[in-house]
């Protein structure tokens, strides 16, 4: 639900989807974290997490995040609060061997893991405030599997009806500590939009396996809708492409997937439009009416730098297929979602300071082609 903060919010408002890039000294200090005492360590990424607050400040965006600076990745981070997870599932992606977690034990019920984080971040600005957390399904379908989670969960819906549920007391937690908009993050539902993962050709191992579109996207919805229904704060949905070291893991249009979104209770879905092989804006049409929508207009994997002009051509094309009061302007993803992604801060910096200029010529020029009253 909207709330009297978030309606005050300007004609395509400016929006972080989450993270920003890290400086070397923050990756350092993630890394040192067993090193030092739990107060030293709290202390200096305090002193870190108010400096990405200041700088979106200074860029000029409407709503600010805290960066994720917390996090060493935007969902393991949440895996390793909630604990039941173990890092012994070896896997193929991009050419690379990894070793994932898997859950292999019971999630502890209890005290929220990011309240603390979220009253810092609404303590720390006036700004309105989005705090994102990791969606219910994209964390089953990564992170169940059979050979190591069937003890603790029998099957990969006992693990994700469980997920809902934790994740529904954090959300209402986040809103207890202040924050206005609170974000679920979830990919794994725009691998529905990706032909070839769908037919099982993908260089992720993790994601070669049967893609219902009709009988799991059902299921991810109410997943979601169990976490958001009664939370009185603005709800985001974001579907991005995945980021990972400048580069996607999926590809296609969003077609797919907008028009089974009829019975989503969110408020706006948040979506990419700068990077090739992403959304198309006409998509925007098979948008239900109930939703408004992010426009991801800044291309967070390429290092090149859009102009001013470019953004807002993009925005203004946007807004020739839904109203220009459904549209919020936001980048496409976040700029870091693990704490070693490459763009540099100065590049994030740039980019939003330039997302910010777009948004105040399209308010000027939409605002004089109304009809005076």
């Amino acid at each position: 639900m909207r709330t009297e903060r978030t309606r005050r919010l300007p004609l395509f408002f400016t929006h972080p989807i989450g993270s920003l890039p890290r400086p070397q000294m923050v990756r350092d200090l993630l890394v040192r974290r067993e090193e030092m005492s739990a107060d030293r360590f709290g202390g200096l990424l305090d002193d870190c997490v108010r400096f990405a607050i200041h700088l979106q400040e200074l860029a000029g965006l409407d709503v600010v995040s805290d960066g994720e600076w917390r996090r060493v990745q935007y969902i393991r981070e949440f895996l390793l609060r909630i604990g039941g997870f173990e890092r012994v599932r070896r896997y193929e992606h991009q050419g690379e061997t990894k070793v994932t977690e898997v859950v292999v034990r019971r999630m502890r019920d209890g005290e929220s893991v990011f309240a603390a984080d979220a009253r810092f971040l609404a303590a720390n600005t006036d700004r309105v405030t989005k705090f994102a957390l990791p969606s219910p399904f994209l964390i089953a379908v990564r992170y169940w599997h059979a050979d190591y989670s069937r003890e603790a969960y029998p099957t990969m819906q006992h693990f994700l009806d469980h997920l809902a549920d934790i994740l529904a007391r954090e959300a209402q937690a986040l809103v207890a500590a202040g924050i206005d908009i609170v974000q679920l993050d979830d990919p794994a539902l725009t691998y529905f939009c990706d032909a070839a993962l769908v037919a099982g050709q993908t260089h992720d191992e993790r994601l070669r396996r049967a893609w219902d579109i009709e009988h799991e996207l059902p299921v991810a919805v109410a997943a979601l809708n169990r976490i958001v229904d009664g939370l009185s704060a603005e709800v985001h949905l974001h579907c991005c492409h995945s980021v990972y070291k400048r580069r996607s893991d999926v590809s296609g249009n969003y077609s797919p997937l907008l028009p089974r979104l009829r019975e989503l209770h969110v408020d706006r879905i948040n979506l990419e439009f700068a990077y090739q092989g992403t959304g198309e804006l006409s998509d925007l049409a098979l948008l239900p009416p109930h939703l408004s929508a992010g426009l991801g207009v800044i291309d967070v994997r390429s290092e090149c730098l859009q102009s001013v002009e470019q953004i807002e051509q993009l925005a203004a094309a946007g807004a020739a297929v839904i109203a220009p009061e459904r549209i919020a302007l936001n980048p496409d993803c976040g700029f870091a979602p693990d704490a070693g992604e490459p763009p540099t801060i100065d590049e994030a910096y740039e980019k939003l300071k330039r997302l910010v200029a777009a948004a105040q010529r399209l308010r000027e020029r939409f605002a004089s082609q109304s009809p005076a009253t």
